[in-house]
């Protein structure tokens, strides 16, 4: 019999969004491997993992509290992103235009089950379209003049 998780449309989102990460972390530089590389690897595997432990013999709150972690994961995979596109470590950044944009679908849907699973809760959430680290483009995008 299958595991709570594995049926969660939410955590397969999650395990394909950790391979997009990861062959992005596989194209860093090697000056990288302890640093961002090992930070926005640690942080993807997170979210699936926190997804998959609060899904289990836990109350809806409990499970909720788990999705925020996982939420808060992916918004750290964000940040490296931002920071990888900041540094110029990557010299094509299509692959970082498309992990925002799984990481954009990934936290409505996150938050979504979330908010399912524990309504009565009033969770702080950033609405999707203000995030960014600049307001005029997504990682990979150039800079506004």
């Amino acid at each position: 019999m299958p595991f709570k998780f594995e049926q969660l449309e939410v955590w397969r989102l999650a395990l394909d969004y950790i391979d997009l990460v990861y062959d992005i972390a596989e194209k860093l530089p090697r000056s990288e491997d302890y640093k961002l590389k090992s930070q926005l690897t640690r942080a993807a595997t997170s979210v699936a993992l926190n997804i998959a432990e609060g899904s289990t013999g836990q109350t809806d709150v409990e499970q909720a509290r788990f999705l925020g972690l996982a939420l808060r994961s992916l918004i750290e995979t964000v940040a490296c992103q931002h920071l990888i596109n900041r540094r110029k470590l990557l010299p094509d950044a299509d692959r970082l235009r498309q992990a925002h944009r799984q990481a954009e679908a990934l936290s409505i849907k996150l938050q979504a089950f979330r908010k399912t699973i524990s309504p009565e809760q009033s969770w702080l959430r950033e609405e999707p379209a203000t995030y960014s680290a600049e307001p005029t483009s997504h990682p990979g995008e150039p800079d506004s003049p």
